[in-house]
C-alpha cells in the first residue's frame, strides 16, 4: 500500500489557501489517534516549560506537528527537518504566509547525519523511525542534539501489528505502509537502543490498543485502501466519515485514557 501518493493528493487539495491548510491540520488532530497521544504528552511537557523552548520536529513532513509546537508558546523556536526538499520548501512558504517565519524554520536534512550539539530542549519524532534503517545512529544524534534535561518524544508502530503486516500469496508479510523498513518496534528493544544511545531514563507505553486499532481501521486503513483503488472515492469520504466518526472519537478517548497491556503503537519518552 502506497501512502505517500495519498498524502500528496490531500496536500494539493488543502494547500490552496492558508485557511484550508490550518483546517486540515485541525482535522488531522481530531482524526488521527496518534495526534491525541502526542497532544497529551506535549501538554504534560509544556506544563514544566513555561518560557520559550528550542524544539526540533524530526521528520516534519507536512508541518502538522510543527504548527502545534509553535502554537503552544509564542516564544518557542521550532526547527522542522525532513529529507524531502519539496515538503521543506512548501512548509517554509506556508509558515511565512501565516507570519510564523520568525519562530519556525524548515531545513532539508538527513536524520542519520544531522547533529546540532545541545541545541534543543525537546525533540519530537512522529511516525519517522519505522522508515529509517540506521535507527541507532539517529538515536545517538538525538541524544547529542538535546540540551541537558531535554526530552525526546517518539510515536512509532510496535511489533504487535503496527505496520499491519498481512500474509500475501507469495508467503511474505507485507506492511500496510510499504515505506516502512521494519514492521514496528519491540518495546524492550527500543528501550535498550535508547539506553545505548545515552538516555538516562526511557519510558515506553503501548498506544493503539484494541479500541485504538479498531478506530484506525475505520478512520484510516479502509479510506486509504479505497483511495488507492480510485481517487473517485474522495467524493464519498465526507459521507463515510459522517457515518463512522462518532464511533472513532469514542474509541480514541478509550485508547487515550487506558493503559494497554499490548498495542500496535508505542509512545516513548527519553530523557537526557
Amino acid at each position: 500500500m502506497q501512502y505517500d501518493p495519498i498524502k500528496r493528493t490531500l496536500g494539493r487539495v488543502f494547500n490552496s489557501t492558508p485557511t484550508l491548510r490550518v483546517a486540515f491540520y485541525r482535522m488531522l488532530d481530531v482524526l488521527l489517534l496518534r495526534s491525541w497521544h502526542i497532544a497529551r504528552e506535549l501538554r504534560l511537557w509544556a506544563a514544566s516549560h513555561r518560557s520559550g523552548a528550542s524544539i526540533l520536529d524530526a521528520g516534519s513532513g507536512f508541518g502538522q506537528y510543527t504548527y502545534r509546537l509553535a502554537a503552544m508558546n509564542a516564544a518557542n523556536k521550532v526547527l522542522g527537518i525532513d529529507v524531502k526538499q519539496e515538503q521543506i520548501a512548501d512548509c517554509n512558504r506556508f509558515f511565512a504566509r501565516i507570519g510564523k517565519a520568525d519562530c519556525v524554520a524548515f531545513d532539508c536534512q538527513d536524520l542519520t547525519t544531522f547533529v546540532r550539539p545541545a541545541a534543543f530542549d525537546l525533540i519530537l519524532s512522529v511516525d519517522v523511525m519505522e522508515h529509517i534503517e540506521a535507527d541507532e545512529q539517529v538515536f545517538a544524534n538525538f541524544h547529542a542534539s538535546l540540551a541537558d534535561g531535554g526530552m525526546l518524544l517518539i510515536s512509532t508502530p510496535s511489533d504487535k501489528g503496527g505496520s499491519d503486516a498481512d500474509e500475501h500469496t507469495d508467503g511474505a508479510a507485507h506492511g500496510f505502509i510499504d515505506e516502512h523498513v521494519r514492521d514496528g518496534y519491540n518495546i524492550d528493544d527500543i528501550r535498550a537502543k535508547l539506553a545505548r544511545a545515552g538516555f538516562s531514563r526511557v519510558d515506553a507505553r503501548y498506544s493503539y490498543g484494541t479500541p485504538g486499532h479498531i478506530s484506525w481501521v475505520l478512520s484510516m486503513k479502509w479510506p486509504i485502501k479505497m483511495l488507492n483503488v480510485s481517487k473517485a472515492f474522495f467524493v464519498l469520504l465526507p459521507f463515510y466519515y459522517l457515518a463512522v466518526m462518532w464511533l472513532c472519537l469514542i474509541l480514541n478517548a478509550f485508547d487515550l485514557y487506558r493503559l494497554h497491556a499490548v498495542g500496535t503503537g508505542l509512545i516513548v519518552r527519553a530523557l537526557k
